[in-house]
């Protein structure tokens, strides 16, 4: 029998420039390998990639080509990828370096963190099957860091999710942790620090893991971030955060510029006419839910997160703070310049330059500003219709006993008169030099009371989880080392709806939405081991304690640590933080 769980919430560009088309392709006789560029003229070769083996293409019958996207060689669409997944023999190297600086991406300096200099941090790419080995140096002044790689489930591979005081301890300043991982899925993603609030100080890049499609296109374009951003650091807004709320975002960046005032640029693509396009579309922000549109054209989603879905044509997306949406753009219009715009969801959280977080769409070389409209569209905090969001590859979900509930609210601290989101009656706070997997394999089954502690012993079951607000704000729900199918959301209370849960083939994704004063009913299978974070991805809330971590299958945990490594990592960091007298004062992931 799987438990169910209830959450019941009360209450720069530094001189670099930036492509979002191929740079080169590599053809091995029936295999294609994309590789989709960044081009950052700072900091150059700070990353590389290495293949170390390629299988023979003897045995691959199908060309993944822009007449048929939906085969991969001896592989498909309709693979079962929770089951199977190619055996390339791949191995792809990056090297990644975060480092303090100071940009203006839309003209208004500032300092940043950025990964090898750029914003957003170059693309890491690889193929369905592929492992992937990512050496992240820490080279900040005086910051801890992790990198998590969002959305990838790590299937076998817990002690490389990056978070800090669940897999491992914060690397130190001048060392090097090496991430070492398989794309057991395909699709778009992105990596970020989760390690206090760098990802939304510029700590934060792309990830392509390429596969089949569910629609035909000519041309990837890539990855396009949507990120809110602030003209003070994140940081040095945290207590404002604290004890007012969340401020309001000064503006937004597309792929890592925009205007502001007479200052900035915009970001531009360039369309040929008859050409269709994939673009990876990811919300990066800290604070605001975007609806996304390209005037003039229509958008054709062909994956949620990394699940494959029936193509389904819109004006416009609803993308909330870590959801990804691959889309196909067809270039059919007249040969002209039209707005790509970025609008904050007002509704979800305010956002002071809203109306002007564009780029343009350039068909051939067209000059000047476009005189284009925008769609029309809901103010709308909540996820695009799970009803046209189907997966492709059919998962219905079992049928489980409902047994047991958890609380969140949300309030102040009785000590510190600082803003909290509690867990039954907690705020996670867990720390840094301690992380569970630590706690696991020493056999210390102590767990602290904020640690929000849930245990899975069962394997291959349904766990259902009910999360409530009655907040006036909407929470992007993010579950690490899975994906999770949508059994119902809305308005009211559970109680009050009583929703028949769709447990035929429903919506499967990593990152959905509670909706405001509403609920949302998830399920996810019990297939993989490890310590696993599931939180709010605002920014704020996740700083002051809305996350819990689910113990999965305890037993067989322990061996997959490398305890030399977590201990060497903590070791280092203990020193760092005990010289420097670094006081923990968030909630530790």
């Amino acid at each position: 029998m799987s438990p169910l769980f209830r959450f019941v919430a009360i209450g720069v560009v530094l001189a670099s420039s930036r492509v979002m088309a191929k740079s080169h392709v590599e053809t091995t006789n029936e295999r294609t390998y994309y590789f989709v560029g960044q081009i950052s003229l700072l900091l150059e070769n700070k990353v590389s990639s290495s293949i170390n083996s390629i299988p023979s293409p003897a045995s691959q019958p199908c060309i993944n080509s822009a007449a048929d996207r939906s085969c991969w060689g001896e592989y498909s669409l309709n693979t079962n990828y929770y089951a199977e997944v190619p055996d390339t023999g791949v191995t792809r190297e990056y090297w990644l370096e975060i480092t303090n600086m100071t940009a203006a991406p839309d003209g208004v300096e500032r300092e940043v963190l950025l990964v090898n200099g750029s914003l957003p941090g170059p693309t890491l790419e690889c193929d369905w099957g592929d492992t992937m080995i990512v050496h992240v140096t820490n080279n900040l002044a005086n910051n801890g860091s992790t990198m998590h790689w969002h959305g990838v489930r790590q299937n076998g591979t817990n002690p490389m999710d990056g978070v800090p005081s669940i897999t491992q301890c914060p690397s130190a300043p001048g060392d090097t942790y090496t991430y070492t991982w398989r794309s057991t899925q395909y699709g778009s993603s992105w990596y970020h620090s989760h390690f206090g609030l760098q990802p939304w100080e510029g700590v934060f890049g792309g990830i392509v893991m390429y596969g089949p499609a569910t629609g035909n296109y000519d041309e990837d374009k890539g990855v396009l971030f949507l990120n809110d951003w602030t003209h003070e650091t994140s940081d040095a807004l945290y207590e404002y955060a604290l004890t007012q709320g969340p401020p309001t975002q000064d503006t937004g960046l597309i792929n890592g510029t925009n205007v502001y005032d007479d200052t900035g640029s915009r970001f531009e693509a360039t369309f040929i006419s008859g050409t269709k396009y994939l673009i990876r579309v990811i919300n990066g922000a800290m604070n605001n839910a975007f609806n996304f549109q390209i005037d003039n054209h229509t958008l054709t989603i062909i994956a949620a997160d990394f699940v494959p879905v029936q193509p389904y044509t819109t004006d416009y997306l609803i993308i909330n703070i870590g959801q990804r949406y691959d889309v196909i753009v067809e270039a059919n219009q007249e040969v002209d310049n039209y707005w790509i715009r970025a609008i904050p969801q007002i509704s979800c959280a305010p956002n002071n330059n809203a109306n002007n977080i564009k780029g343009i769409v350039r068909y051939g070389s067209s000059t000047g500003d476009p005189v284009t409209t925008g769609y029309a569209a809901p103010d709308n905090c909540g996820d695009m219709r799970s009803a046209d969001l189907v997966p492709y590859l059919k998962r219905d979900v079992g049928v489980d006993s409902l047994n047991e509930d958890i609380e969140v609210t949300s309030g102040r601290d009785s000590v510190t008169d600082t803003r909290r989101w509690f867990i039954d009656g907690t705020a996670m706070e867990v720390a840094w030099t301690n992380p569970i997997l630590q706690q696991i394999y020493e056999n210390d089954t102590t767990y602290s009371n904020s640690s929000n502690v849930y245990q899975l012993p069962a394997a291959n079951v349904w766990t259902y989880v009910i999360i409530e607000t009655n907040d006036t704000g909407s929470h992007p729900i993010h579950l690490h080392g899975h994906d999770f199918s949508i059994l119902a959301s809305g308005n009211g209370t559970y109680a009050s709806a009583a929703p028949t849960l769709n447990l035929n083939n429903p919506t499967r994704r990593d990152t959905a939405t509670l909706p405001i004063t509403g609920y949302l009913v998830l399920a996810f299978y019990t297939d993989n081991p490890g310590a696993w974070l599931m939180h709010c991805h605002i920014g704020w809330h996740v700083e002051m304690g809305f996350a819990i971590q689910w113990l999965e299958r305890y037993d067989e945990i322990k061996p997959l640590v490398d305890y030399e490594t977590l201990k060497n990592t903590c070791s280092a960091w203990d020193t760092h933080r005990s010289s420097n007298d670094i006081v923990e004062d968030n909630s530790g992931v």
